[in-house]
């Protein structure tokens, strides 16, 4: 199997989002596996600009929303609408016809339009009047949020934060960093001048390649005996889903693809555990679940006690 050659996809995105490199790594990996991602934090930590540095250095479709309260889902979707020239009815296409989708504080939307997302994210299509319409290829919506404590927002729903393939939190940059940072202010410039460093056709190649990296049968034992130990513990609610144990091993063949290797080991399904299983489970005690940080502690405490397959 080739070398991943991303250097220059990170390189690009790296120049201008100055965080934790992990969270540009984890990135990545949701594109590679046919993902999609939510990144969650404090406003001002760079949310934005990580999604937008992604979409620039990728020579592909690129749309941004900032969803709003009074949004609806058709000015997500697109609407049909009667073409006189034509004398017919032509579906006329939003903003959700693109490659890379960034949808900026989805939680301030209300549930009605959160949801009009979530066919398009599930099956990579939308129906509207009964006709079905496909998405362009690849496609991935890379989703902001604020932490559910600030006013106005709406909490998404199970089945939507399911179908992210990651939970993404980006914290504060370090004092170093945040010193380079006050350099290229404002982002917005240094964003116009980042290159694409790699074409959407090549993104669809790698992600075809991501598929053929081999999970071993004692990977995938270990995968299900993570999930099962979720589920039986009482520390959880609902414990990681079929869907979640799914999300974890094709994340973890993008994030071994990434790493050079064509096959997946125990390490990787660690590294991603809390970022792809942390929001699919809800703790028994509820509060728990509001702080995304105490979540996965509770998730790697639960799966301590599953052995890695040597």
């Amino acid at each position: 199997m080739p070398e991943a050659n991303i250097a220059p996809l990170k390189d690009q995105i790296s120049r201008v989002y100055l965080g934790d490199t992990h969270a540009i790594d984890q990135l990545v990996c949701c594109l590679l596996a046919r993902g999609h991602a939510l990144l969650e934090d404090v406003p001002g930590v760079g949310k934005t600009v990580l999604a937008s540095a992604l979409a620039k250095s990728v020579d592909c479709g690129f749309t941004r929303i900032q969803l709003t309260p009074d949004m609806l889902p058709a000015d997500v979707i697109g609407v049909t609408v009667f073409d006189r020239d034509g004398r017919e009815l032509r579906f006329q296409e939003g903003p959700l016809f693109t490659n890379i989708l960034l949808a900026d504080e989805i939680n301030r939307t209300t549930p009605r339009t959160q949801s009009a997302l979530l066919e398009a994210m599930s099956d990579s299509s939308v129906s509207v009047d009964g006709r079905s319409h496909q998405l362009p290829r690849p496609f991935m919506v890379v989703a902001t949020q604020n932490p559910m404590g600030f006013e106005g927002t709406y909490p998404l729903p199970e089945n939507q934060l399911d179908r992210f393939l990651m939970r993404i939190t980006l914290g504060y940059p370090t004092a170093a960093a945040e010193s380079r940072l006050l350099d290229i202010r404002p982002a917005s410039t240094v964003l116009d001048t980042l290159d694409a460093a790699v074409s959407g056709d090549r993104v669809t190649e790698m992600q075809e390649r991501v598929d053929g990296v081999h999970l071993s049968e004692s990977v995938r034992e270990y995968i299900v005996a993570l999930a099962e130990s979720t589920r039986a513990s009482n520390v959880f609610r609902v414990g990681i889903s079929p869907r979640g144990s799914l999300a974890l091993a094709q994340a973890g063949r993008a994030w071994a693809w990434m790493h050079d290797r064509d096959h997946v080991t125990p390490d990787d399904i660690a590294d991603l555990l809390v970022p792809v299983c942390a929001h699919r489970v809800v703790p028994a005690d509820q509060r728990s679940g509001i702080d995304h940080d105490a979540t996965g502690e509770l998730l790697l405490e639960v799966c301590r006690s599953v052995n890695a397959p040597v």
